[in-house]
């Protein structure tokens, strides 16, 4: 599961993978109103991100956040890997221990097998999948979806 944090972080990337133009920088307070999340939390999030060169900011009144490079060039997997880390691509079903850190000599568990599968294909799909063509499809939808 993703944390809030990483999911509140791809909210925002989302909506400025949409909404910003080149040049132009969405404001804290017009992103925590669309979004409908905490202006602290989200702050500590963006800046997070900012340090992690995915977003640029700018402070003063024509200030805000863009993002760093094209909507194109940032996969959903660059995000989760920044904010929730490798683990998440790596961690057992049922177990707490990365399968990655398996001991040999212990027996599997009962799942891995048919879920390090299932992992291999949700990989792939955050690997392929950029905050443009999210926009792209947000477009086809835009009645019914609400960042």
């Amino acid at each position: 599961m993703l944390s809030n944090t990483c999911k509140y972080a791809l909210r925002a990337l989302i909506y400025l993978g949409k909404f910003s133009e080149e040049g132009k920088k969405i404001g804290i307070k017009k992103i925590t109103e669309d979004l409908g999340i905490s202006g602290p939390f989200l702050g500590k999030i963006l800046q997070f991100l900012v340090k992690q060169k995915l977003l640029v900011s700018i402070k003063g009144p024509n200030g805000g956040f863009a993002l760093a490079r094209t909507p194109k060039e940032i996969s959903l997997y660059d995000i989760i890997t920044l904010v929730d880390g490798q683990k998440y691509f790596t961690n057992c079903l049922i177990g707490l221990e990365p399968c990655m850190s398996h001991d040999p000599e212990k027996p599997l568990c009962p799942v891995h097998k048919k879920y390090d599968e299932l992992r291999e294909e949700i990989t792939t799909f955050y690997k392929k999948t950029s905050l443009l063509s999210i926009s792209e499809d947000i477009r086809k939808f835009e009645d019914l979806i609400k960042l």
